[in-house]
């Protein structure tokens, strides 16, 4: 039984369940200090949550933009490359979606494509960018990503403050057209009167319908599948990791070091890119000046660090992320509870994710501690 819970200590998935625990012990102790009961409120997200077929859909359509960015910054924390530029990457990917979704009618099924090859280019080439400038001039990828999302910021508001582009008396981009969506059910036919006929008849089916639930969540689920396998099982994935690890000890085994670090931001960029046009093609269908900057590229780093870098993990920490920030507006809205608190929370596992290597360590520490107690209990039998 104590090797199990030793053996326990050192698995990954030990620290993300440790971490969300303590996170919601901190979180419960904010709500009990302040005054709130603590197991109404939790209750409150919970059942809220679950209520209805409809909130559930809902978490997993607001999940679906940081899962991609936190794939982003996992793809190139694998690599040994920390991309602050996820936001900067999820703008430019918005609003290649907005401007091509638009002005460049093409057929159904074609169009969405197009949109998301274009974006995954653009958003590539802002990673890239700063992949250039690591190799060429040593500038740490950190300091020119966080700059990049300044100027993808501003390119966004001048692009869209054009009077071609701009809507007369409004702050955003023309809507893109349906051909571009890729909501499971467009709005048009929601308001006609077949589907508002079906989504009366079919509850069920009616409530998930009702949001903006598309094929984000397939893609983003394929995304994450491709990256685990290149990662794990190609060439090419472990030429990444072993830069990574350690790029001197790569370079010296004749692995292209440089090629290396553009490719991996150029992949992080472009998955990032994928988030932000996928908004666009489900939720926003449009871009807005001073609206480029919603925090989705600071959530997906948080995301990746609650998942420990894995792809496949973020799936489930970006709809645990997502839940809780949904949860947090039911939570206020039912018992009076500020939205800070889920902040907090999120906070406090970001943290405990940060010290999870511990465990490790204590996991060896008992393990040697044990069996030098079983070493000397042997030597006083004898």
């Amino acid at each position: 039984m104590r090797n199990k819970f030793l053996k326990l200590l050192q698995h990954p998935i030990t620290a993300i369940v440790t971490a969300v625990l303590i996170g919601l012990l901190v979180g419960g102790v904010i709500l009990a200090a302040s005054g709130y009961n603590t197991v109404e409120a939790y209750g409150a997200i919970l059942t809220g949550i679950f209520a209805n077929p409809k909130n559930v859909a809902q978490v997993v359509v607001n999940a679906v933009p940081i899962i991609l960015t936190g794939l982003s910054v996992s793809f190139a924390f694998k690599t040994g490359l920390f991309n602050i530029g996820a936001e900067g990457q999820f703008i430019m990917g918005a609003l290649v979606a907005a401007l091509v979704g638009f002005y460049l009618p093409l057929p159904v099924g074609i169009h969405p494509l197009v949109i998301l090859l274009l974006a995954f280019i653009v958003g590539g080439l802002l990673g890239g960018l700063a992949g250039y400038l690591k190799n060429r001039f040593g500038i740490h990828e950190v300091i020119s990503t966080i700059m990049l999302n300044w100027i993808a910021f501003y390119f966004n508001n001048y692009i869209v403050g054009l009077p071609s582009v701009k809507v007369q008396g409004t702050l955003h981009s023309p809507e893109i057209l349906d051909t571009a969506k890729i909501t499971f059910l467009t709005t048009e036919w929601k308001r006609s009167p077949e589907g508002r006929e079906f989504l009366t008849n079919n509850k069920f089916l009616g409530d998930i319908f009702k949001t903006d639930l598309g094929w984000g969540i397939i893609i983003a689920i394929i995304v994450a599948i491709i990256l685990w396998y290149v990662l794990k099982n190609t060439v090419s994935g472990f030429h990444l990791r072993s830069v990574g690890l350690n790029k001197y000890a790569a370079e010296f085994s004749g692995i292209p070091v440089q090629k290396s670090v553009f490719r991996s931001m150029f992949i992080a960029g472009g998955v990032a890119a994928l988030g932000g046009a996928i908004l666009v093609m489900t939720s926003t269908n449009t871009v807005s000046i001073l609206g480029g900057q919603e925090g989705y590229g600071w959530d997906g780093i948080s995301v990746s660090l609650i998942a420990n870098a894995n792809p496949l993990a973020n799936l489930f920490t970006g709809v645990l992320f997502s839940g809780l920030r949904f949860g947090g507006t039911l939570m206020q809205s039912k018992i009076g509870a500020p939205t800070e608190i889920i902040n907090i929370m999120i906070g406090v596992i970001v943290l405990a994710i940060a010290i999870a290597p511990v465990l490790p360590r204590i996991s060896e520490y008992l393990k040697k501690r044990q069996e030098s107690k079983d070493l000397k209990k042997a030597g006083d039998k004898k």
